[in-house]
């Protein structure tokens, strides 16, 4: 089975907090499970596509880079979006139909929107989806604490299913790179 690795908004301005936003919940656990599964991706020889946004930090400037903390491989593909959802009017989904991609392992932020719509999205494109449930974040709501909006989406998107592909929720210390969807059929 084909796989990619898809992390999504881990730009600068984003993890750390700017003048409009505060910054993303134990952002230096999710940095450093970013780097754990990107070196498990370069392992097994598996593409990784990085996502930005180009509302972050007006898309320019050090802001709009992906964290400065995140080792990005020479070979990712980077595709900036503008759009909470990661395969509108980007390329993504040509990409990754060219590669004959079938399983996406998915990780970044912010979990209740470009995560959550990520996963979503990706299951009715026809990819079975693993989110990585230690390795995204999202800041405090009005109405929710980050831990919990994680939490929630973990326990939400874990088994979330359309038809035939479907989203599990695995951690970074699993091997994420061995799909158990089958098991779940």
């Amino acid at each position: 089975m084909k796989q990619a690795l898809l992390v999504i908004d881990t730009q600068q301005e984003l993890m750390d907090g700017g003048t409009e936003e505060q910054g993303v919940f134990e952002k230096e656990k999710v940095v450093t499970n970013v780097n754990t599964v990107i070196r498990k991706a370069i392992n097994v020889s598996v593409p990784i596509v990085f996502m930005r946004d180009l509302d972050v930090s007006n898309g320019e400037g050090t802001g709009f880079q992906i964290h400065k903390d995140i080792k990005v491989p020479s070979t990712a593909v980077i595709f900036d979006k503008a759009a909470t959802n990661s395969f509108y009017r980007t390329p993504l989904l040509a990409f990754l139909n060219e590669n004959y991609i079938e399983h996406l392992v998915i990780m970044g932020c912010k979990t209740e929107h470009c995560i959550d719509t990520a996963v979503r999205t990706a299951t009715i494109n026809r990819f079975d989806v693993t989110l990585v449930g230690d390795g995204h974040s999202t800041s405090d709501s009005k109405v929710l604490a980050a831990k919990q909006i994680i939490l929630h989406h973990n326990e939400t998107l874990h088994g979330h299913y359309n038809v035939d592909n479907f989203s599990l929720v695995r951690n970074t210390d699993e091997d994420l790179f061995t799909p158990t969807h089958n098991k779940y059929r």
